[in-house]
């Protein structure tokens, strides 16, 4: 028997079924669309009063960061080519579901993805936002639905009949949503965090992107790195970049807190770093390893490989591994958790 690959059966899915194929296309048009329409966010007066009221709804939400956040996705996720790529590899779905993406709001649009990757597979999608970023997700709802009317998305509704869900959230949140949505299939998600890995070989605009991938978003995201492994006889070298007054608040405590404990650390101005080979707990707690060899630091990652999301590095390979300055930045094909969700999605079970 002959077995094909992921894009061949996608052409001969494509011949069998041309319809099915139509309405990917016409996803794929109506993502780039909105990729031209986000081009000007923050710079005309309706977007600059979105980011007004996102900032308002989110104190940790940050003008400048909900303007970056928009053209990461426009830039990674809205480009045609990109899109008709990375789309154009799986089969469209046979049956479309209603399928419910519950959005964490721990960073500006961090579920746009799933709401993405739900339309382009050809299901209906159901959106439940965090209550943390209404106003963004509602802008862009908003928006596709005035480029098509008539595309398979809403907000979700009590009681509406479901047939998936992907939500993300807390570890605590995780296990709720496990219990809440044991009756279909489901793609969960808790908690995860990211390291670097230097060779202290690093140029200054390495060093400078990894500065990025500490504290873009406050540090606040899944792919913000909190735990950074050197070298034997390495420094860790950061520049502060300029800090909110809530991140800065917790910093001083945690400094206050590290001070009575009588932990040693190292003051970043706005941060701490701790030496440490484990995550830290408090946000402005940065954490680093010193390493004697890459076999050590790669069992070390593949030990928690559970709790990673990506991997700063230009020092060894690993499958979820990030360049300096895009941990921030996903592709399309950055899927989180490293969990393929559009295989997911057009699997028979969904």
């Amino acid at each position: 028997m002959l077995l094909l690959g992921k894009t061949q059966t996608a052409f001969a899915f494509a011949r069998a079924y041309p319809y099915l194929c139509r309405s990917m296309n016409r996803m794929i048009d109506i993502f780039s669309v909105l990729g031209h329409r986000l081009a000007a966010f923050g710079k005309t007066p309706d977007t600059v009063e979105v980011v007004r009221r996102a900032a308002v709804e989110n104190p940790w939400f940050l003008p400048q960061e909900i303007i970056r956040a928009v053209k990461a996705i426009r830039c990674e996720m809205l480009e045609r080519q990109r899109l008709e790529a990375w789309a154009g590899a799986y089969p469209p779905v046979r049956t479309p579901k209603r399928v419910l993406v519950v959005m964490a709001g721990n960073i500006p649009l961090v579920g746009f993805f799933d709401l993405l990757c739900v339309l382009a597979s050809g299901h209906a999608c159901r959106v439940k936002p965090s209550s943390k970023d209404t106003v963004l997700i509602g802008y862009v709802v908003d928006l596709l639905r005035t480029i098509d009317p008539a595309i398979p998305l809403r907000m979700a509704e009590q009681g509406e009949r479901l047939d998936a869900v992907i939500a993300t959230g807390s570890d605590n949140a995780n296990r709720y949503f496990r219990m809440l949505f044991g009756g279909i299939p489901s793609l969960l998600r808790g908690s995860r965090q990211s390291v670097a890995v230097l060779s202290g070989r690093e140029t200054a605009a390495e060093l400078s992107g990894l500065e990025e991938d500490i504290f873009a978003y406050s540090g606040l995201g899944c792919r913000n790195v909190s735990l950074v492994f050197l070298p034997e006889g390495a420094e860790l070298r950061l520049r502060m970049p300029a800090v909110q007054a809530k991140y800065r608040n917790n910093y001083l405590q945690t400094r206050a807190l590290l001070r009575m404990q009588e932990c040693p650390f190292v003051d970043l101005g706005a941060a701490v770093a701790v030496e440490q080979r484990e995550f830290p707990r408090a946000l402005s707690e940065i954490a680093y390893a010193r390493y004697r060899s890459a076999d050590e630091v790669a069992a070390w990652l593949a030990e928690h490989d559970a709790e990673l999301q990506c991997v700063v590095t230009e020092t060894l390979p690993h499958a979820r591994r990030a360049d300096f300055g895009r941990a921030q930045s996903p592709s399309l094909t950055d899927y989180p958790d490293n969990r393929d969700v559009l295989a997911w999605l057009s699997a028979p079970g969904v």
